[in-house]
């Protein structure tokens, strides 16, 4: 490859295009590895992992939020109190001096697992065996290893909670990577592990969380009540998500709460601490 001279003839540093080049031959690489047999799923593995990397590039705290439900609500169908405490975070990492930018990892509903999202949800739900949790982590160690600066943070509400949980469990040295967990269900606490880089929060300080605590008839009652309003707004012909109409008393961590915001300020500070 021919080097750019500069008018004093000397080569001229490389470009950005060519600094970046060795990173996506070995995300490509990646890609290859962990699908060897799918080219579909190599392909979107290598788009997304090219996307996060340039996102991150320049920043130094990289936010990542994984939704509840089946991991694929985009942020304008958030609920509110998710899109609060995803926000919160941000102004509290903000606050400490730092630049952030951040991310939403949707792991089902999109093209890579197509309709079987809900199955593979199911599976994790009962076995908490997901392969997206460990290529997540390969990601995520890729970053890193790449971006030797930042810093990455996921936060996870219910179902996405338990993924990060996962996800943490394949980084154990990652000293980089935190995870904030709101709101686990009751048959990932058995499988879950904590460090000094996890907070798990399964209170939001007012009354007790059900789907935290195996409270089967309020979760049972909710989800039915859901069912219900769900199907009279179809009927209706206005369409709606179901995940829209579940309402769990307890099981909704607002940032304004005093436990919630608290908490994860306290956890921040200490893990970041201000940038100098």
């Amino acid at each position: 490859m021919l080097k750019q001279q500069t008018k004093s003839g000397k080569a001229a540093p490389p470009s950005t295009a060519e600094k970046g080049q060795p990173v996506i031959e070995a995300a490509g690489q990646l890609a290859v590895k962990l699908f060897p047999h799918n080219s579909k799923k190599r392909k979107l593995f290598f788009t997304g992992l090219k996307d996060l990397y340039s996102s991150a590039h320049n920043k130094d705290v990289l936010i990542i939020h994984s939704p509840g439900g089946w991991g694929n609500t985009h942020w304008e169908g958030l609920l509110d109190w998710e899109q609060s405490v995803v926000t919160g975070v941000t102004a509290v990492v903000e606050k400490l001096g730092y630049s952030t930018i951040m991310k939403q990892y949707f792991r089902s509903g999109d093209a890579l697992w197509g309709g079987r999202s809900w199955f593979k949800e199911g599976l994790f739900f009962l076995w908490g065996k997901n392969f997206r949790a460990e290529v997540f982590a390969k990601e995520l160690n890729f970053i890193t290893a790449n971006l030797p600066e930042l810093r990455i943070i996921l936060v996870g509400a219910s179902q996405g909670a338990a993924f990060d949980n996962a996800v943490m469990t394949h980084l154990s040295d990652a000293e980089r990577i935190y995870s904030i967990e709101l709101g686990t269900f009751f048959a990932h606490m058995r499988r879950r592990v904590l460090t000094q880089r996890n907070l798990a929060i399964d209170s939001n300080g007012l009354m007790r969380d059900p789907m935290c605590h195996r409270d089967l008839w309020k979760g049972t009652k909710s989800y039915f009540k859901a069912f219900v309003l769900w199907f009279k707004y179809e009927s209706h012909g206005k369409q709606v998500k179901f995940t829209d109409c579940i309402n769990t008393p307890g099981h909704e961590y607002q940032w304004k709460y005093p436990e919630v915001h608290g908490r994860i300020t306290d956890f921040l500070t200490t893990v970041l601490g201000e940038k100098h």
